[in-house]
């Protein structure tokens, strides 16, 4: 469709100019074609970008496109609308590139988007990217230090929700580590019956974990946390989180992760379906409490 449209653009350049310069000759009077000025003009649009997608961010959304292939793209115009994926959109933000860094937002809240491309002349696409866009940007962070339960119980716990060191007991609580000296190794634990943990495997980046998987959550309640392992985890309110184990410290049993965690309630982007309750799956507290953690 591109060179097709490229071809048009050519042709009808050439075709301008040669009406142009024959009209000229006639109303001016030029003897010699040679002697006349032709401005050809282009009133073709470009057609609109494609491939346009997302990156979520805390308090930012990235939002990128293919690069256009038509040789006389001036600029992009990056729409948005805060309502629905059928619109009102809105023309938001002009650049040179073909990506954005929208950091007009709010955590918790959904954008939609859209891409235009303008050629030199002016030209704008007559439609919008047909791409379907959304967004909703979620809180994340790291260098956050945990402790076996253990030794320190206080703070070995984190929550989620409101990003917080907590008691492995407390009620904020979503998952909680241990470290088996005899082992040698550490454990990261849910901390709530209804609380899902699945390992992503090695991970160079938390980026890496866009959409949680539908399968493959662990069927006892706890997993081996390993150094650059990345995990999903399901709260017991319905929100989707990650976290990387960033850092082990077995001379004091301490775990450093980063995290980020979906505001949303079922949101895809963090399987928006509850899993079905394993089998086997015994509460971490049940199991701590009678004196038997694995």
């Amino acid at each position: 469709m591109t060179n097709t449209r490229n071809i048009r653009k050519t042709t009808l350049r050439v075709l301008t100019g040669l009406v142009l310069a024959f009209w000229g000759a006639v109303f001016i009077g030029c003897e010699n074609c040679d002697d006349c000025r032709v401005v050809v003009v282009d009133d073709t649009p470009p057609d609109a970008p494609q491939g346009v997608y997302s990156i979520t961010g805390d308090e930012a959304v990235y939002i990128y496109w293919y690069e256009s292939p038509e040789p006389d793209i001036s600029h992009y115009w990056v729409w948005r609308s805060e309502e629905a994926l059928e619109g009102p959109y809105e023309r938001k933000w002009k650049t040179y590139d073909n990506y954005y860094v929208d950091r007009e937002v709010e955590n918790g809240s959904t954008y939609y988007y859209a891409v235009t491309a303008i050629d030199y002349d002016g030209n704008e696409s007559e439609e919008l990217s047909w791409d379907d866009v959304q967004d909703t940007p979620r809180p994340e962070g790291s260098g956050v230090v945990l402790w076996d339960v253990r030794e320190e119980p206080h703070v070995s716990a984190f929550g989620f929700k409101k990003a917080q060191v907590v008691d492995w007991e407390a009620s904020s609580a979503d998952i909680f580590f241990e470290y088996d000296t005899e082992l040698g190794a550490f454990f990261v634990w849910v901390a709530n019956y209804d609380t899902y943990i699945q390992d992503f495997g090695y991970t160079g980046s938390l980026d890496e974990l866009d959409w949680a998987p539908e399968v493959g959550w662990s069927e006892v309640g706890w997993l081996e946390a390993v150094l650059g392992h990345s995990y999903y985890v399901y709260t017991v309110d319905r929100h989707y989180a990650k976290f990387r184990v960033d850092y082990l410290d077995y001379r004091d049993g301490s775990v450093e992760i980063s995290w980020a965690y979906q505001t949303v309630q079922d949101w895809p982007e963090l399987v928006p379906n509850l899993p079905e309750r394993l089998a086997g799956y015994a509460s971490s507290k049940e199991i701590i409490d009678s004196g038997n953690l694995r």
